[in-house]
């Protein structure tokens, strides 16, 4: 800290001028030489680029300094590193690469891949040993994967130890809205943060305000149109929609836009805590524990069973209703094309005016549903829809998760070289940094700080994106969370759900019997990890089965069945819920 506080705006100045060639020996006076200014390319870019940003002028500069020293042994390496293609990642790809480079000397190439195949990547750098990347951004879904193969960096080792000369003393940790997400069961932090999106309700603000269809609902359903709080609520609006109102101004509408094709992205539709809004897990955030949204079991770290019968809540009650409740909405309220469409696919559907909510829509989808001459789009360029908190299942109680936030975050790896590993966290640090992060938020939306969320820039920007900064404002944020430390291996285990889900989807098999499959497929995943024994003491140890009737008469979760699983619909209106979410 004491070297921070030498770097004062005396380091800017233009005479800053630093040699920079492919060796890091002092270049001879007949080779070559690159002059770099660093200095003032940080200020052209702090001016021309990253505004606004959260910091006053000094600071920004002061940062930005700090990464142009810290990089003064590392200039001249060319450095790759890997995400899947998401418009904030287009911006580092393309942007803040050069701006890195010019203000470093360090080279880097980002690539940008489908999110499997950064799985791929990242399983094979971890079977093999090679340095396939220098980073990764991955999901923190896999934040359990990571704290028990030991195949990665724990950064909270590495900024005190290896690492300590290049990180930087503004990072500021606490700042970070998901630093919990990448935080293992060990306590440690093994990933940083770069970008957010959670799994929220939207719908169509203008028809919920429409006066003739709120007497109509109101008439039909007996209580008010608004934002469903409950499954109850979501199933009445969505007949409403499909069933009795079917049109509007001459297109044919529909209650509910969902997608069933048998393909991967089913997968995540699921993993990504499903089964939470349903209820089927314990209370506990980030995570249900000891049950999490996957129907995993731990106790003292170990998962010790998925099914009922070892404890698990893959196979029980709430997940069987959860399975059969996307299966019926998704063939009774959906457009029929919907049962064939992947997640890409049916991403931009509701952007096209037909569609009154949808349960599960990744706000990821924002800046594509604010262009301009959209149908779901006001002249003035506000949007005629909104975003919510998902509604619940049945099963759900106070304490629960109530929806899926997915955090990409960056993650290094013991088998990359400790030079290029620096390097890498350099540029980690410097996408992350707010000097930078602001402007990477308005432009991806995908807000990772506290100190982006509260600037008047993104007070400026609300009343355009539907409800998202007021969702990231709001401690209700903190019931939307990745998948946990519960999941042992991710990648061995969410493969599972897409095929036995499409079994179901398809009326091959009950909800019951897909439920049962996976669940019996997860334990022994679990089994199999059990016996290589690589995962340490926080390795699976199973439970032996017993009679699911025991399981379901402990207390939470696996739950029992309930007598009724359809009570009475509950929705607030949305200018009500939106003045608490101000009011924090």
């Amino acid at each position: 800290m004491k070297r921070w506080h030498t770097l004062t705006a005396t380091l800017l100045l233009p005479s800053l001028l630093i040699s920079v060639g492919c060796s890091e020996q002092p270049a001879s006076q007949s080779s070559p030489q690159v002059q770099i200014d660093f200095a003032a390319n940080a200020a052209r870019w702090a001016a021309e680029e990253f505004q606004p940003t959260s910091l006053n002028p000094e600071e920004q500069l002061a940062e930005l300094a700090w990464f142009t020293e810290a990089a003064a042994g590392l200039r001249g390496l060319e450095i790759n590193v890997v995400s899947e293609t998401l418009t904030t990642h287009e911006y580092e790809s393309t942007t803040l690469t050069k701006a890195f480079y010019d203000i470093t000397g360090i080279a880097v190439t980002h690539d940008l891949i489908q999110e499997g195949d950064v799985i791929e990547k990242l399983q094979t750098q971890m079977q093999s040993g090679e340095n396939v990347y220098d980073a990764y951004v991955n999901d923190s879904d896999l934040i359990g994967t990571h704290a028990r193969y030991g195949y990665v960096v724990p950064l909270s080792d590495f900024m005190t130890g290896e690492g300590a000369d290049v990180t930087s003393p503004t990072l500021d940790l606490d700042d970070f809205i998901g630093i919990s997400f990448t935080t293992g069961p060990d306590g440690k932090i093994y990933q940083l943060p770069d970008q957010q999106f959670a799994n929220l309700y939207w719908f169509r603000y203008d028809w919920f305000t429409n006066p003739e269809l709120m007497a109509q609902f109101e008439s039909r359903y007996g209580y008010p149109l608004g934002v469903p709080v409950n499954w109850s609520a979501y199933q009445d609006i969505a007949e409403f929609f499909s069933e009795h109102v079917r049109e509007i101004d001459g297109q044919r509408v529909y209650g509910h836009m969902d997608y069933g094709k048998k393909d991967p992205s089913l997968g995540w539709r699921f993993t990504d805590a499903w089964l939470s809004m349903a209820g089927a897990g314990d209370p506990g955030l980030p995570n249900g524990l000891p049950v999490d949204e996957w129907g995993i079991r731990v106790e003292d770290c170990r998962p010790v069973g998925s099914s009922v019968s070892r404890g698990g809540a893959a196979n029980s009650p709430a997940a069987v209703y959860a399975l059969q409740k996307y299966i019926d909405w998704l063939k009774r309220f959906a457009p029929p094309e919907a049962g064939g469409m992947t997640f890409s696919e049916a991403g931009p559907v509701p952007a096209q005016g037909q569609i009154a909510q949808q349960i599960f829509w990744y706000t990821t989808f924002t800046a594509d549903m604010i262009k301009p001459d959209l149908a779901v789009v006001n002249e003035d360029g506000t949007p005629k829809w909104r975003m919510a908190p998902s509604p619940h299942g049945p099963y759900w109680s106070e304490g629960m998760k109530l929806g899926y936030q997915d955090t990409g975050a960056w993650t290094l790896m013991k088998s990359t070289p400790l030079e290029r590993r620096k390097a890498a966290w350099l540029y980690a640090q410097f996408v992350t940094s707010k000097s930078v992060s602001l402007k990477k938020t308005l432009v991806g939306l995908t807000p990772i700080r506290n100190s982006d969320l509260n600037t008047q820039a993104m007070t400026d920007m609300a009343p355009k994106l539907g409800g998202l900064v007021e969702f990231y404002r709001s401690p209700a944020r903190t019931l939307w969370t990745p998948t946990g430390t519960n999941v042992p291996d991710y990648p061995k285990l969410a493969q599972l759900w897409w095929a036995n889900v499409a079994n179901a989807v398809s009326g091959e098999v009950t909800a019951q019997q897909a439920m049962d499959s996976l669940a019996e497929q997860q334990d022994a995943v679990l089994a199999r990890l059990e016996r290589h024994g690589v995962l340490g003491e926080c390795g699976p140890q199973l439970n032996e089965p017993q009679d699911p009737q025991y399981w379901l008469q402990q207390p939470g979760a696996p739950k029992p069945a309930l007598a009724d699983e359809k009570p009475q619909g509950e929705t607030v209106p949305y200018d009500e819920l939106i003045k608490v979410w101000q009011a924090g």
